[in-house]
């Protein structure tokens, strides 16, 4: 078996095991680095090498813990939480009303997940903030998580794959048609920015098809115990923000979002609104380290899995068995160009699954599936739509994947919510599979 195959097969086995995420792949690193025949101080080596690669996002998600927990302090997000429980406990409702709130409530997350991704790039930065509070709402309306889950991940994942704007711009610009251009150039193979969304229009209606099947799948009530939230603040009945406080806390959020987007950091953005924040005057001076540990616990998961990965792709990149995983199956083609598409789209399911981020997964394949997909007489969309959409699988469904990690991090902040079993497992069995059949009608068609 190839060293990366069985590197992910033992990644997942273990967490689906209920071991940690993080320590699956520092294990999965290890048995995979020896089965490649790398010496143990090579792979402990490689490890510590791309460990660095995910300090800076671990940094990032810890600043954005602390302040999404001295922004709850202020009580805005559970007041809004407070007045839509308040609706939904009043006398007399009837079942289309609670419905009406239900799927409100499940629109309102999507359309943030779709502003997270374009118009403000914030990626999962909204996630930790926004979804805590309305737990309770949940709750009450005995929603079912693994929906909430999957919507999520469906409207951070589907925009950058189709539309090239925000996150979506890099990935289809400057990753997908940039290594395309430069895979192709031997081959006389040069694609535009302007053909990337339409060939990526099929693959992201695969998505669309599987949030409707999650609708549906998780259409039924799901019990869940009132449980305090992490980083929670009680608001006294008579707790009343100043007119001051009100515009140091507008002034934390706007400024938040414009110094994340000055910078491309969500470090120097998350400081900068913790800043306002302690000024404002909601959080006693002294209590600041402990909302600072109490936001840093928050995403301490997402953290350190995030790092354990980048020291996992670093160790399956220093391997040398990706190109000869591909190599592999193409032995097993033939002539055969439908079984080339589905062999690409798989081989770029497990690379993605591992490394965790199907940006990272792109420079990885282009260059080996770019000459191997013309080389089968795939057109230029469909060589687009291949690559693109190998990216993109696993990136729903690894447990690695912030895709997954984001969603976790919020509808795990009372401890209900596991991150295998309610977000890793509906997000793959929903995505994955309809995502695959549509990228490989794509590359047949186009």
């Amino acid at each position: 078996m190839n060293a990366v195959v069985l590197a992910v097969v033992v990644m997942v086995a273990l967490s689906m095991m209920r071991v940690s995420v993080a320590f699956a792949l520092v294990l999965a690193s290890v048995v995979g680095g020896l089965a490649a025949g790398m010496p143990m101080n090579a792979i402990v080596q490689a490890f510590n090498e791309g460990l660095g690669g995910g300090a800076g996002v671990a940094l990032a998600y810890a600043t954005l813990g602390a302040f999404a927990v001295a922004l709850s302090q202020t009580g805005i997000a559970q007041r809004l939480s407070a007045r839509v429980v308040e609706h939904v406990n009043a006398s007399g409702r009837t079942q289309r009303e609670m419905a009406v709130v239900k799927w409100g409530l499940l629109g309102c997350l999507m359309l943030a997940g779709f502003a997270a991704e374009t118009v403000v790039p914030v990626h999962i930065a909204f996630i930790p903030i926004l979804v805590p509070p309305l737990l309770h709402v949940m709750n009450r309306l005995q929603l079912d998580r693994r929906l909430t889950a999957c919507v999520i991940t469906f409207s951070i994942t589907m925009m950058y794959m189709a539309v090239p704007v925000g996150f979506g711009t890099i990935f289809l610009n400057d990753i997908l048609i940039g290594n395309i251009n430069q895979a192709g150039a031997a081959e006389g193979l040069v694609v535009s920015t302007a053909q990337a969304p339409l060939a990526m229009l099929i693959p992201a209606l695969g998505m669309v098809a599987g949030v409707a099947i999650a609708l549906f799948s998780y259409r039924g009530k799901r019990q869940y115990a009132d449980r305090p939230v992490a980083g929670e603040h009680r608001l006294e009945a008579d707790t009343r923000l100043t007119r001051r406080q009100i515009a140091l806390i507008v002034a934390a959020l706007v400024s938040a979002l414009a110094v994340q987007l000055w910078t491309g950091s969500m470090v120097f953005g998350g400081l900068v609104g913790f800043g306002f924040l302690s000024m404002s005057g909601v959080m006693r001076w002294r209590d600041q380290d402990d909302v600072t540990t109490q936001g840093m616990r928050l995403m301490a998961q997402v953290g350190f899995i995030m790092i354990a990965a980048a020291g996992f792709a670093a160790v399956m990149k220093a391997s040398g068995e990706i190109p000869a995983l591909v190599s592999g199956s193409v032995e097993l083609i033939g002539e055969r160009r439908g079984v080339a598409a589905l062999v690409m789209l798989l081989v770029g399911l497990f690379i993605t699954m591992g490394i965790g981020s199907s940006f990272s997964t792109v420079p990885i394949i282009a260059s080996i599936y770019v000459p191997l997909a013309l080389g089968f007489g795939f057109s230029p969309l469909a060589v687009i739509a291949l690559v693109g959409t190998a990216a993109a699988l696993g990136d729903a469904g690894s447990p690695a994947s912030d895709s997954t990690l984001g969603p976790t991090a919020g509808l795990n902040a009372d401890g209900q919510h596991d991150h295998i079993w309610d977000t890793v497992v509906p997000t793959f069995l929903h995505f994955n599979l309809p995502l695959m059949a549509a990228g490989w009608i794509a590359a047949m068609i186009l």
